[in-house]
């Protein structure tokens, strides 16, 4: 009796949990009917974390499943970046608006660009969702983790670390690091270790241009523990991959156990690892403190860290600046945001290059055109407005693989939208979405071929030579890379300086393939490395290639 009982405890406990998800649901699909968009159904909230962590398992058995079964709302809509999958296709099938209800809240689904930038210029009416972003919390509240007063603070600090002189420091820092990374690849006769390479580059040139630590590149096979990128780097990667893991334990709780976790866990490992980051975080702030004080005016160091500090100390003097658990938490959102999301957009981008060779054949042009014969005395300041090629391979990239999607909500307050001739209005606690996916992809905008990765759709078709042509600028709202409004991305010209002079050093005088497997013509092995990105390309914390070690490089001398 007591064993039934025991067993009965549990089973009571799921069912009215069950009970109560689904009058939740019911309440949702009650209010979203009244927005008078359509609708979409799904059973479970696709952003809840412990859902997060099986989704994807779960969602690939479920699709075996005969007929309706198989192939429903719940199987195409509730996993994170369906969009990606979906592209166009329901906002074709639905019109520019179209709301998701779940048990936790309502998706609201923007495709209009018009719409989305009416969205972002209102920020009091559709602030960011921090619930959505505090998985960044790991070591403290940070500019993306906060809104209102909190927020204006962090953002004017920020904003003062991003600036010429440190985008000169990502310049050269980029040319030197790129060259070390293509002597390394070149030597080799194929590389699997692209993602893992590029990785190290930007955390490189983080390190330089965040903090003041310049170090030589190692490749994968290179790379030794005591190096910047040995604990350092691991531990960043580790935290960054599990931070889902960690936001559903929570970062306290996980730092609670740390003495009781063994390290052979996972769990135990994690621990180990943020311990190991902060304190490397901690060393690299109280090293700049000092260094701070003793330096000032034109001899003052130009890093994003000494940036911080100095304008963390200013604020102080009114009673504003940062708290230290606040400068290590933008410390880490640094890291992320200056590491994670370019290293990602290289992956793709280096893979996309390969499968094309007319595309790097093209922006070669340009860097020997822009450059000439100088292999030494590359300038940021005449030299890269110029590479517009090689920054329309990322503009590109950015187009078809976003890493950062950026989400809305109506918080606390009701707001109202205009789509399609008609103003809808939006109850409190409504996810908006701009659809990233949809608008960057969507025909009208972008040609008949949107879906075809092609730097040149960048390029105005002027007739003007290499060096001197002039990019095209989308429709406002049709390109959101790097999101838009007061909320864009702060290190948007830190990552495009980083991006434009490694593509440009990696193809001045070099090429990119696809190592062929057995049988395979030139042609099957490009095909392949394309149906690897699409097929193959999902959420761990950003959108990135999953397995591109899949896909075998091999890099000659033209």
């Amino acid at each position: 009796m007591a064993m039934l009982s025991m067993l009965m405890w549990p089973a009571f406990g799921l069912l009215a949990w069950t009970l109560y998800c689904n009058l939740c649901l019911l309440r949702n699909y009650l209010v979203a009917r009244k927005i008078g968009v359509p609708l979409r159904v799904i059973p479970i909230d696709h952003v809840n974390p412990l859902w997060m962590l099986v989704d994807t398992k779960v969602l690939s058995l479920v699709r075996k499943l005969p007929g309706a079964l198989g192939d429903n709302s719940f199987t195409r809509y509730n996993f994170r970046t369906f969009e990606m999958h979906d592209r166009c296709d329901s906002h074709h099938e639905m019109g520019d608006a179209f709301i998701i209800a779940t048990p936790r809240r309502n998706w609201l689904y923007l495709a209009n660009p018009d719409v989305i930038m009416d969205m972002f210029r209102r920020r009091s009416e559709f602030p960011q969702c921090i619930e959505l972003t505090e998985m960044l919390d790991v070591f403290g509240k940070n500019l993306g983790t906060v809104e209102g007063h909190q927020w204006k603070t962090q953002r004017k600090m920020i904003a003062t670390c991003f600036n010429e002189p440190n985008n000169e420091i990502v310049w050269s820092e980029s040319l030197i690091l790129a060259r070390d990374m293509l002597k390394y690849w070149s030597e080799r006769p194929s590389i699997t270790t692209s993602a893992d390479d590029l990785r190290s580059l930007s955390l490189h040139i983080l390190a330089s241009a965040g903090f003041g630590k310049s170090s030589k590149f190692e490749g994968h096979d290179e790379r030794s523990k005591s190096s910047v990128s040995g604990d350092y780097k691991d531990s960043l990667q580790l935290i960054l991959e599990n931070c889902i893991l960690i936001m559903a334990f929570g970062p306290k709780s996980l730092a609670k156990a740390r003495p009781w976790l063994p390290k052979s866990w996972k769990l135990g490992m994690l621990a180990d690892r943020c311990a190991i980051f902060e304190r490397y975080m901690t060393e690299l702030y109280e090293d700049e403190k000092a260094q701070t004080r003793l330096q000032t005016g034109s001899s003052a160091s130009k890093t994003l860290m000494s940036s911080l500090v100095r304008a963390s100390q200013e604020e102080a003097k009114n009673g504003a600046g940062l708290t230290e658990s606040e400068i290590y938490g933008n410390m880490f959102m640094l890291n992320f945001a200056g590491h994670d999301t370019t290293a990602h957009t290289f992956t793709f981008a280096i893979h996309f290059l390969a499968a094309n060779p007319a595309v790097q054949d093209w922006v070669s042009e340009e860097v020997r055109a822009v450059l000439g014969d100088d292999r030494g005395g590359w300038d940021y300041a005449s030299h890269f407005p110029r590479l517009k090629r090689c920054f329309a391979v990322m503009l590109e990239t950015l187009r078809l693989y976003t890493p950062v999607p950026v989400a809305k909500w109506t918080a606390t307050g009701t707001a109202s939208l205009d789509v399609a001739g008609k103003t809808i209005v939006i109850p409190p606690n409504t996810m908006v979405i701009p659809s990233y996916a949809a608008v960057h992809t969507e025909p009208t905008y972008w040609g008949s071929d949107p879906l075809v990765w092609k730097p040149s759709r960048w390029i105005q078709g002027s007739g003007a030579a290499p060096g001197q042509e002039d990019l095209i600028i989308p429709k406002k709202g049709a390109f959101l890379g790097w999101s838009e409004g007061a909320r864009d991305c702060p290190a948007r010209k830190f990552s495009q300086v980083e991006f434009v002079a490694t593509v440009a050093t990696l193809l001045r005088d070099w090429k990119v393939d696809p190592v062929q497997l057995d049988g395979e013509t030139p042609d099957d092995a490009r095909g392949r490395v394309l149906d690897l990105i699409k097929e193959d390309s999902g959420p761990v914390l950003l959108l990135q290639m999953l397995h591109p070690e899949r896909a075998s490089l091999s890099w000659k001398r033209r």
